[in-house]
């Protein structure tokens, strides 16, 4: 009796497993079936109409293309763009920028902060740029969801990769002097960044 209780809870356990992973998998082809039927109507639109076409181009190709803002209400709409399940993952690092002082500095502003800070994402966003710019240094550039493109220099990055997903809050690196600068960009044009830095 008691190899039965065993057996029919096993059994029991793997059909819930197995539902889950079916419908899982049903998720997946909808969402695979409906991007591909977007791509395939704009594709068609844009072949057939010359409006869409120059819509398209001057959005597309001569502007910047905001795949922060495209991730994020593709995972509203359609869940996690990974084909695997994630545990959930407590958060360790979840903080503010702080700093003790602020100027102006060519075309950004220079932050002064402590020996080995550690940084933290000002909003989320994706990392289109990891290396040296000229007149500039080490770069870290974030396409942020609100559309702006914020450059983070003087920092000391291990972690990061290029296309990360990144969350606000989170931690970018650690400053490699007691200074850091920040450069904001939209549609390749740097602005005053006291609209965003507090």
């Amino acid at each position: 009796m008691e190899e039965y209780k065993l057996a029919s809870k096993y059994f029991s356990k793997r059909n819930k497993e197995l539902k889950s992973n079916s419908k899982w998998l049903y998720s997946l082809i909808n969402r695979s079936l409906i991007s591909a039927l977007i791509l395939l109507i704009t594709l068609c639109l844009t072949k057939s109409n010359t409006k869409i076409k120059t819509f398209i181009e001057e959005n597309i190709y001569n502007k910047n293309i905001n795949f922060a803002k495209i991730n994020n209400i593709y995972e509203k709409t359609f869940g996690k763009v990974y084909p695997i399940k994630e545990e959930p993952v407590k958060q360790v690092f979840n903080e503010s920028l702080t700093y003790e002082s602020k100027e102006s500095y060519k075309e950004g502003v220079k932050l002064k902060v402590s020996n080995n800070y550690l940084i933290p994402a000002l909003d989320s966003g994706i990392v289109v740029y990891i290396g040296d710019k000229d007149n500039y240094g080490h770069t870290i550039i974030i396409q942020q969801v609100n559309g702006i493109d914020l450059w983070y220099v003087g920092i000391n990055n291990s972690n990061l990769k290029l296309y990360d997903y990144i969350e606000k809050g989170k931690l970018l690196g650690e400053s490699t002097s007691n200074e850091i600068y920040l450069y904001y960009q939209k549609d390749g044009k740097f602005i005053d960044y006291k609209e965003y830095l507090g």
